[in-house]
């Protein structure tokens, strides 16, 4: 099947112009695949020539961690108002690590970098390079900050490492496919006891116990 070439024509706005890249590109993938989708057909796709499209993101491993940025960021805001709705701190790592993971994997992008035959693509762009762990502190940053000041979290732990740990569980959980659906109790049990006893204080670790 031919790769047609639309008649968009790039904004001058350089933001505008990098999102309609982005767009154009995100509609290659979900149609080709990432590992087939070069920056020639990213072009095609926004009407503009592949050294165009370079000009605005340096290589291909740039355009493809900025429509994670891009697309996480439209998650997150979705997430943070399910998350402040939630009573308690555990309540928001528990119910928000399965919200977010649910809706990731619905995603249809976020779906193809995750999936197994891409694992080796993603993971430098999710993981060695710190963009995971850079996302997940934007995310959570501020609901384990307000979860530290109100004492329900551990104040000996490092915030950022905090959300480099939550990171590689979100990946873990995303990439998953036998964890399909997200009522199952069994999910809940075990960020319960394996995940969430890592951040609560012992207090709030045997108070939890009693209950």
């Amino acid at each position: 099947m031919a790769r047609r070439k639309t008649g968009n024509v790039l904004s001058g706005d350089l933001d505008e112009a990098r999102e309609q890249i982005m767009v154009a590109a995100e509609a290659v993938f979900t149609r080709f695949g990432v590992a087939k989708t070069t920056m020639d057909d990213i072009g095609r796709q926004a009407g503009v020539s592949r050294p165009t499209v370079y000009r605005y993101f340096g290589d291909r491993d740039t355009l493809i961690s900025a429509i994670i940025e891009r697309r996480s960021r439209l998650l997150f805001a979705k997430a943070r108002e399910f998350l402040f709705d939630q009573p308690t701190f555990a309540d928001q790592l528990v119910e928000g690590l399965i919200f977010l993971v649910d809706r990731g994997r619905r995603d249809p992008l976020i779906r193809i970098l995750v999936s197994p035959e891409h694992m080796q693509m993603a993971e430098p762009l999710v993981g060695s390079s710190g963009l995971a762990a850079r996302l997940t502190a934007e995310m959570w940053g501020p609901v384990l900050e307000r979860a530290m000041v109100g004492g329900e979290i551990r104040s000996d732990v490092d915030i950022d490492k905090m959300s480099e740990w939550i990171a590689l569980v979100q990946f873990i959980l995303v990439g998953r496919l036998d964890l399909d659906n997200p009522d199952d109790p069994a999910h809940r049990e075990m960020l319960r006891n394996f995940v969430l006893p890592g951040l609560l204080r012992s207090s709030a670790m045997s108070a939890r116990n009693i209950a």
